[in-house]
This record gives C-alpha cells, structure tokens and sequence, in this order.
C-alpha cells in the first residue's frame, strides 16, 4: 500500500502535468516538474541508507525542496521534523533528541555553526542543501538521482509518524506533537469543506515552514490539485507585491501579520484589486477595528479561527455571515467539540463551567494528533474526558460561540510565536552582576504582545542595558529577544517567596516610573 499523501500528489501530477503546483521565491515548477523533483528527493534518500520510519531534521526555510522533501517522506513513510534555526544551539540539540532524529538536511552556516558548539549527534547521514560542507552529502547529488517514483518493498499504512512539530524551544525536554500522514489528510480535508477549497485556487502561505500553519497550506493544494504560493520570508511589502503578482484566492494568516499588512494598506496610494475570495485569521485574536479596515480593502470573505497544534482548526467563524458575534472566534469546526472547565477546588478534578463562565478551553477533535511523541504521561496529563486542555482561557455563550479570554500558563505569545519565559530567564539569570530576573509578557499594539524582561541587579553591581541586548542577541533565538529591559529593586512575590510572573507588568505600572529602562 502506497501513502496516502504521495498517490494524491502523484495523481495530480498525471492528471494536470503542465499546471502550476507551487511558486516559490521567483520560481515556479509544474506538478510534472514538482513530481520529478519529489521522485528524484526519495530516490536520494534512499540511496544514503535513509529507511522506513527514520526521522529527519530539517532546519526548515520556506523553499521548494522543503516542500518536495515533505511529500518524499510521505511516499518513503519517514518522518520529517523541522527545526526552528534561529534557535540556541542547546535548543536545537534537544529537539534533535526529543524527535530521536536519525539524519539531517541543512545549509552550510547550520553545519558550521553546530561543529563550532561541539556538533550534534546523529547516526545517520547528513545533506548539505548549498554547496559542499566536510562530512556532508551535498545535495546537488539529486541531479543523477532517476527522476521515477521508487518501487516499495513496504506499505506506509498512514499511521506513522509523518511530521513532529516541537511545542517549544526549550533548552528543557519539549514535547513534540506526533502528526500522521492520515491526520494530515483529515486535518486537510477538513479544510477543504470548511472554506470550499477546490482546485481552481491559489492559496498562498506565508509562514515558517516550522510552523505547522505553513505545512497545512503547502500540503493542501498538492492533495487536490490546487496551486501552491510560499511565501520565502514575511514582510507586509513582501507579501503584497506577492499577492499582486500571484494572485492568491485563499489564505490563512496570522493575526500579527494582518496587522502590519492593514498599516501598509492604509499607507499606500493605489490599493490592487485583491484576488482574494477567502481570508482566515489565526493565532491571537485581531482588533476590531483593523477586522473591519480588512473587509473594507480585501473585499472578500473573513474569517477568524481558534485553534492548537495538538488539536488543529478547533473553530470558525465568518464576519459577514456572522456579525453579530464579532467578538468570538466561532463555532466548533468540522470534528470539533469544545466544553470549558475548571479546577475544583482543592482536587485535582475538572467541572464543566456553566454558559458564560469562564474557564479553560477544552477540545475533543476527530483532527487530534497522536500525541506526544514517546511522552504519553504528559498527554494523558493534558486530557479531560477525552478533551485535550488548551491552557487558553474563555467561554461559550448560549448559542455555542466560543470567547476568548486570555492564557491560563505565562506563555508569551509575540508575533505569532510562543515565547516561553524560562528559556530567556535562564541564559540571562547566567550573567555574574545579576541577581535575579524574569522575562514577561509587555502589552504591544502591533504584535498584541512583545517580550520583556525585568532584572534586578547584585548588590554593588551596574547592569549596562547595552551589553545585555548583545549578550541576548548571541545568546537567544531573533523571536526571544527582550524589546524592553527593566531594571527593578526586586520582583513581586507572595508571601512564600514564589515570583509572581503575572503581576509583573501591573508592577511597574504601579511603580510610575521607572529607575532605567530601555
């Protein structure tokens, strides 16, 4: 039995040979030259040892042989697990162990950079995706390679690990979110009956590769025979001349990148006619105001979603269809049930919140992942009833339309990434003249939130402002970088001595003026 993923994209590519199938960066190959490439990738992995069930590490950039590699590993029933490369290294060779990674495609600067940290760990074989680097295969190798599809001595039951999407970039153990090819397909179609996808559009994505947004966006139109627009990197200049160039008919973007799209929109003299037919906004909830700047320009379908990695799309709402509700994110999606809870006191139990109250998100999904890969306690841990805890707050109103209200755990949500403050606090909490400190989320009209950090200095000790942000930026991922630098007499706590993160921004606020910060 061949994947599932590989025979939809392969029958595309017999049934529309000369059809666009994904523009990248200037570039655009047909699903017969898509197909070539991806039978080409397989049959070169195949020829440096690479088997059934491995596990491949790919600092991901937005580019065509990332996404032909993701349908090779489909048709060879490997799994892909991608990396985030602005990452600290210690970061990354956690999440090269927690995805048990076996080989390694990456460019040169990834190669150099690990050997001069001591290298990373792998038994496999290592690709050099630009040019030569020692100890590496360079992937120019894929040119001899037989652009027919490989014969398989196996099945690929669809049930495998197909991608490993890493929920953080803890120097700690993360818990990467175990994604099988057959709910890929179900999270795809899913989809595709939501928002009416077909194979007339053009749907275009415009996030990290590493993000599994971006992969649902690539992967999709391959299945049906749509077009495929990635975008290589994201600025709002970026996308619009992309967006007037290759006229994308379907998108979902995150809320943060909307933003900045509508303050390029208002600063334009001449607005294009937007090809658009349907737009989607994800990750933290968009202003109002901007929602309707949006409608005004884009003249399309909006629509705003809800949702995990763990769980995918959980709701939906359309703005035109629904304006009466303007301030929820929808209901359930397609599988999607959503309850609230919340803790009863003193146990370590669950009740469900009544209408109105509110509570902890809770999901059960026909779309849920697998799990998290070899860390079934911690996704036993996450479950209420079968429903996968969220750690997002909010509530449903009386005719099922869920509100969101907030994050129950201290994440920083920048941009569209999580921050997770212990990461910072640690390599910061490193340095000799500081005694203590705590990164927090800062309120951010562009990006809803930005990181910050408040340090409180040893006693006799100066803290420069200025070496800080150097020793971040060498230190920490471009995400984790501290926009604002507070310099404290001490950080709130309760009576038993415990940081009390939250209050932390309430804190200065009170304070009204700052001793330094930058």
């Amino acid at each position: 039995m061949r994947s599932r993923l590989a025979e939809l994209f392969y029958k595309n590519a017999e049934r529309c040979p000369d059809k666009p199938a994904v523009w990248c960066d200037g570039k655009t190959l047909s699903y017969r030259e898509l197909a070539d490439l991806v039978s080409r990738y397989s049959n070169l992995l195949i020829s440096l040892g690479v088997e059934y069930g491995d596990h491949i590490a790919i600092p991901m950039n937005n580019s065509i042989e990332s996404a032909a590699l993701f349908f090779s590993a489909a048709d060879l029933g490997v799994c892909v697990v991608p990396i985030n490369a602005s990452l600290p290294f210690d970061a990354i060779k956690t999440a090269i162990k927690a995805g048990d990674v076996r080989h390694i495609i990456a460019r040169r600067a990834f190669f150099s950079e690990c050997e001069k940290r001591g290298g990373v760990e792998v038994k496999g074989v290592s690709i050099c995706l630009d040019r030569e680097y020692p100890g590496t295969v360079p992937f120019s190798t894929i040119e001899k390679m037989s652009d027919k599809r490989p014969d398989m001595a196996y099945d690929v039951t669809g049930n495998e690990s197909f991608i490993l999407t890493m929920t953080s970039g803890s120097t700690e153990k993360p818990k990467p979110i175990d994604i099988s090819q057959n709910n890929k397909y179900e999270r795809a179609m899913a989809h595709v009956r939501v928002y009416s996808i077909t194979e007339n559009d053009r749907i275009l994505a415009a996030t990290p590769l590493y993000h599994s947004l971006a992969e649902r966006l690539v992967i999709l139109p391959l299945l049906i025979g749509a077009s495929s627009i990635l975008l290589p990197r994201f600025t709002p200049e970026i996308w619009l001349r992309c967006v007037k160039e290759q006229k994308p008919t379907f998108t979902i973007a995150v809320s943060a990148q909307l933003a900045q799209i509508m303050e390029l929109l208002d600063k334009e003299k001449e607005i294009p006619d937007f090809s658009f037919r349907c737009i989607v906004s994800s990750s933290a909830l968009l202003e109002t105001s901007v929602k309707n700047e949006l409608i005004k320009f884009l003249k399309c379908e909006f629509h705003e979603m809800y949702g995990t990695s763990e769980v995918s799309t959980a709701t939906s709402i359309c703005f035109q269809k629904e304006s009466d509700k303007s301030n929820s994110v929808g209901r359930p999606f397609d599988k999607a049930d959503i309850c609230i809870i919340k803790d009863r006191e003193g146990e370590n139990e669950y009740a469900l919140c009544k209408t109105k109250e509110i509570g902890e998100i809770a999901v059960r999904s026909g779309l849920m992942c697998k799990g998290y890969y070899r860390q079934p306690e911690k996704m036993k841990e996450a479950m209420f009833n079968g429903y996968f805890r969220t750690g997002d707050l909010g509530y449903l109103d009386e005719d099922g339309y869920l509100y969101y209200c907030g994050r129950k755990k201290e994440l920083i949500i920048t941009g569209a990434i999580n921050v997770y403050p212990n990461d910072i606090d640690s390599i910061i909490g490193r340095l000799p003249e500081v005694e203590e400190c705590a990164a927090f989320a800062y309120p951010d009209e562009r990006l809803g939130e930005i990181v910050a950090v408040a340090i409180v200095p040893k006693k006799d000790n100066e803290v420069d402002i200025r070496k800080i942000r150097a020793y971040c930026a060498k230190n920490l991922a471009d995400f984790q970088q501290p926009h604002k630098i507070f310099i404290l007499d001490s950080l709130p706590k309760n009576s038993m001595g415990k940081l009390q993160r939250r209050m932390i921004y309430e804190y200065i606020v009170k304070l009204g003026s700052i001793n330094r910060s930058l």
